[in-house]
Order: C-alpha cells, then sequence, then structure tokens
C-alpha cells in the first residue's frame, strides 16, 4: 500500500516532504561553506522540516511567505499556515553571507549538520511578529521573549539535513513516514492525535478516550523540544505516558510516539500548526480542549478551538475534535464537562497547578478522582528527583 494512499489522508500540501540528505557532496558543500550555529528551537524546526512534519515546507520561509504568515494565517500558495518557521541571525552573521551561496548548519558543539541554501536574508518586526503570532507584546510572554531574544534577521532557504539526531526518547520515536507505515499496516483509516506538554490526567484520558470510541486508532504524542523551565520535563512526563497506557489503554489501538518540535505557546495559531503537523504524521483527527497551547492568561478558553472557524476545512484537512473543559463530578461519579453534568460547581473536583505541584513536592498523592494513582507516583518521585 503507498503511504500516500486512499487509505491515509493527504500530507498538508499533497507530498510528504523529505530533505534528508547525507551524500558526500553535500557534506562536501558545508564543509567549505560559512557556518551558522543553530539554536535548540532551530535545530528542532531543521528535523521537521527533513522530515515532513511541516510539509509542504522544504526550508526555512522566505520574506513573501513569512508575511503573508504572520498577517494572513496563510502560505502565499493559499494554504492554511500559522507559525513562522525562520532562521533568526544577528545583523553581523547575516552581512557576512551572500545570497546564492551555501552555508553549514551546526549544533550547539560546532558539529555540522546540515545545510541551508541561501535564497535571501532579511530584516523584520519583532513587535509586529509578536502580536501578530502571539496576541501580545508582553516580554513575559515565552513566545514573545524568544521572539526579542533573537537575532534581527532571518535566513531563509531550502535545506538538507544530514541525518537525524539521536532522538532524547528512542523507543517512542517515529517520523511522518514511519507513522503513515504503521498506521498502514494496522489498517487504520481514522487516527485521533492528541497533543500534550503535561502528564495525562483523568479529564484528559476521557478526552482521548471519547475520539477512541469513533477512530480507528489514537496517536498519544506528547511534545519534547524545547518548553519553558517550569513545565514537567519530557523524561517524567514521558514516563507517566507509559504507564498510563500500559494499564488503562487498549494497547493494538494506541501509539506512543514522540513529537521533537519546540513549544511556541502561541495559543490558537499553535492549535493550527499542531493539527497541521499531525496531519503530515497520518492523522485524520485531532484533539483540540481547553486552552490548548496556552500560557498565563494570554488566551481565551477556547479561543484555540474558535480560530478554526477562520479556515476553509478542506485547506485544513485534518478534523479537529472540540472538547469542553472536563472534569470529576462528585454527584455524577465520574469525568463530565459543563455539558453532560447537570450539577452546581459545588460538585465538582478542581486543582490549580499551584495546587498539584504543592501536593507533588510535599510527597502527596493526588486524588484519584483527578489523576490515576500510578501517574501520581512517577510524579512526585520526579518532583523528587528535581529538588535533590
Amino acid at each position: 500500500m503507498s503511504l500516500n494512499g486512499p487509505r491515509l489522508i493527504a500530507p498538508h500540501g499533497g507530498t510528504l516532504i523529505n530533505r534528508l540528505n547525507g551524500s558526500a557532496e553535500v557534506r562536501q558543500r558545508a564543509a567549505a561553506a560559512s557556518q551558522v550555529r543553530l539554536s535548540e528551537v532551530s535545530l528542532s524546526d531543521l528535523e521537521l522540516i527533513a522530515t515532513g512534519v511541516v510539509s509542504p515546507l522544504t526550508g526555512f520561509m522566505g520574506s513573501a511567505d513569512y508575511e503573508s504568515v504572520v498577517h494572513k494565517m496563510h502560505l502565499t500558495n493559499g494554504l492554511p499556515w500559522t507559525i513562522p518557521i525562520t532562521l533568526p541571525v544577528d545583523a553581523d552573521t547575516a552581512g557576512k553571507l551572500a545570497i546564492g551561496s551555501d552555508v553549514a548548519l551546526t549544533d550547539g558543539d560546532g558539529k555540522i549538520v546540515g545545510l541551508l541554501e541561501l535564497s535571501e536574508k532579511f530584516g523584520y518586526d519583532k513587535t509586529v511578529e509578536s502580536e501578530k503570532v502571539y496576541r501580545t507584546t508582553e516580554a513575559a510572554h515565552p513566545g514573545v521573549a524568544r521572539v526579542l531574544n533573537q537575532g534581527d534577521t532571518y535566513l531563509a532557504g531550502p535545506v538538507w539535513l544530514f541525518e537525524l539526531p539521536q532522538p532524547a526518547f528512542p523507543d517512542i520515536y517515529r517520523t511522518p513516514e514511519q507513522t503513515r507505515a504503521l498506521f498502514a499496516e494496522r489498517g487504520w483509516r481514522r487516527i485521533a492525535a492528541f497533543q500534550t506538554r503535561n502528564p495525562i490526567h483523568r479529564a484528559h484520558e476521557y478526552l482521548q478516550k471519547v475520539a477512541l470510541e469513533m477512530a480507528d486508532g489514537l496517536m498519544l504524542h506528547p511534545l519534547v523540544g524545547e518548553t519553558k523551565g517550569d513545565d514537567v520535563p519530557a523524561n517524567i512526563r514521558v514516563e507517566s505516558y507509559k504507564v498510563i497506557l500500559e494499564k488503562y489503554y487498549p494497547a493494538q489501538r494506541v501509539v506512543l510516539t514522540a513529537f521533537p518540535a519546540a513549544m511556541r505557546y502561541a495559543g490558537p495559531r499553535e492549535a493550527i500548526f499542531h493539527a497541521i503537523a499531525r496531519k503530515n504524521y497520518g492523522c485524520t483527527h485531532f484533539i483540540v480542549g481547553r486552552d490548548h497551547a496556552g500560557v498565563g492568561n494570554y488566551y481565551g478558553t477556547y479561543d484555540a478551538q474558535l480560530i478554526f472557524d477562520e479556515f476553509d476545512p478542506e485547506l485544513i484537512g485534518i478534523i479537529p475534535l472540540m472538547f469542553e473543559h472536563a472534569f470529576y463530578c462528585n454527584a455524577c461519579g465520574q469525568i463530565v464537562t459543563a455539558k453532560t453534568c447537570p450539577h452546581d460547581k459545588s460538585n465538582w473536583l478542581h486543582l490549580s497547578g499551584t495546587q498539584v505541584r504543592a501536593k507533588l513536592t510535599a510527597g502527596e498523592p493526588l486524588p484519584i478522582e483527578f489523576t490515576r494513582p500510578e501517574v501520581s507516583e512517577v510524579l512526585i518521585r520526579g518532583m523528587a528527583q528535581r529538588g535533590e
């Protein structure tokens, strides 16, 4: 069966991009070129481009696509796209590079990992990008802070990645080509994806299992790229996913695989970006819950759902599954939402992030109505390790 055959959703733009090329010719070109050291975010973006996660992009965005994405949330070819995928450098570095030349891309250790065919370099307005993409210009927002602290010039052009980096979690790493092959092998036609940067609590489990009722399979897809410092570390989160899947999910209907993207915290725009990326992985449905990809109070509770109404559903291609905030109701005796629960809020169990952290730091298990005991144990152990 073809990876892009009739049983699998087509990638965004119709073709799954592959920019992996470790040939001697490309490596020799890079060895002779000027070098640019990539940040962790840019390294992650390079991997996303090379493996087709951000199809149809074949490199870092040029000015026309950048402006179109920032202001219109579409690429110049008309495809929906909401997050700039760009390579920032300082003005001095940009000034030493000639349009049309090769640029060697290095990691933090100075190792050459890829090649950029430099087609353009351009300045941009950080305030405008922040306001449009993040809906704020406050430096307290982690996405805005990243924009404000990065270089003033963007480099653009097609890229090549020599080889995949060693994944942080090799046992759960799959490229879009590999997930598509797995879905085809299992005969799945309807696949629901769930994005998370947090441990799974009972409300998450409820959303996933409701989705699984109508889908052939669930792709649990935790983001393991760069996040802000107070987020639960990826290794602790991955362990928590494994323990809950082992005991409470049907093994043959769930795939746990790592999403190597960096977190932008762009709320509504990032929800669209996350959906399109999962479409490229081969998923047909994408779960969008409360405050998807949000941070602080910068976005409305359901803004990440409402933004889908601004796009042609056929061009987005993947179907959003939109859920109300879920919680445990003592009177119902189960996880519910405001849509399904007739009882007043005095019966609803809510724990703030501050309350959760306080309990875990004190070594106290979270209520079973909130989190599975196995997950509590992992989190308590993880918090203890972080405090050592």
